[in-house]
């Protein structure tokens, strides 16, 4: 396929898809395709499946992956409109019912310490769908207590005594910091502003996947392009998080690139290589099937770094994006 019929593919899936094409691709923002989201395709669909009690699923993290954190992490991925009612009703709701003693929502009554990699995920969605700023501040306080000497995040800190971050739990917490500062919240900023940088820099020094301390893979699953991601890290999940976050180009990002690229299929697509096991409410797309998700985030992050002259001039096996209606807003 060449980049016009690519496109055409992607304009031909779900009213997310194609909301998220324009604006990241096309460089077009379309606010009647973002409304479209809460009335049809797959937010529709999720959107349904909303209980009477106010959660999806049994409550907040019951069960996997059909509970309302991961569902309200999946409708914020598709970018519908913030202004959704039921949606703010439920982050409210575990905002106001979720916390523990140490300021995070937690949601396990048995277990005592908050989970920092659940709590970045909810400060990713609640921050993006509007909760007041109050109810935010004990989730920070949380997240900002568990910042570790290496930069990063690790869940097992304040439970099992961790001594070196996870690049799961990293990805996590960057993601909620980043929507947290992007919708103008001021609580702690500056040393939000500054943990953001050193949980980056973690990042960066593993290249994206690889040890520090050996060379070697870390493991071999964050190699494996899924979708939606869950609570676990990959690199395409991570230079989405760069190309979101406009990050400049650093050269130990090209291991990454280098990986994603030999990824692509011969019809320039990018499949689904692996989806995480649990219940859900639907399949957005089939495992082993060239995914219209992962060719719009593979493309973005290209044509970001193509755009912005960020790749180093001797790598030229990118995505050409002249004469081909590929733009970046």
């Amino acid at each position: 396929m060449n980049q016009n019929e690519i496109v055409d593919w992607l304009l031909e899936g779900d009213v997310a898809i194609q909301y998220q094409v324009y604006r990241d691709i096309l460089g077009t923002e379309r606010a009647d395709l973002q409304q479209r989201i809460t009335t049809e395709g797959w937010g529709a669909q999720f959107l349904s499946k909303r209980n009477a009690h106010g959660h999806w699923g049994q409550k907040f993290y019951q069960p996997k992956w059909i509970s309302s954190h991961y569902t309200l992490l999946d409708l914020r991925n598709l970018c519908i409109s913030p202004n959704t009612p039921q949606i703010r009703e439920t982050i409210n709701l575990i905002a106001d019912k979720e916390k523990t003693p140490d300021g995070g929502v937690n949601p396990k009554e048995t277990i005592k310490n908050s989970d920092v990699c659940v709590n970045g995920m909810f400060l990713n969605y609640a921050c993006y769908f509007g909760l007041d700023s109050k109810k935010l501040e004990s989730v920070i306080d949380f997240v900002l207590s568990q910042s570790m000497p290496d930069g990063g995040f690790n869940c097992q800190k304040n439970r099992s005594g961790a001594r070196h971050s996870s690049l799961h739990s990293t990805i996590s917490v960057l993601e909620g910091i980043e929507e947290y500062l992007r919708n103008g919240y001021g609580y702690r900023k500056e040393e939000l502003e500054k943990t953001k940088a050193q949980a980056k820099e973690f990042v960066l020094i593993h290249k994206l996947y690889i040890s520090d301390r050996t060379g070697e893979i870390i493991n071999p699953s964050f190699l494996r392009l899924s979708y939606p991601s869950r609570w676990r890290y990959d690199i395409l999940r991570a230079l989405d998080y760069f190309r979101y976050t406009q990050t400049e180009w650093d050269e130990r990002m090209l291991p990454a690139i280098t990986v994603l690229l030999k990824k692509r299929r011969k019809d320039n697509r990018w499949p689904l290589q692996a989806k995480h096991p649990g219940e859900v409410h639907f399949d957005m797309e089939r495992a082993g099937m060239p995914s219209r998700w992962n060719t719009l985030r593979a493309i973005r992050v290209l044509n970001f770094l193509k755009t912005n002259h960020k790749t180093p001039n001797n790598h030229e096996d990118t995505i050409d994006t002249s004469n081909a209606g590929f733009t970046t807003a």
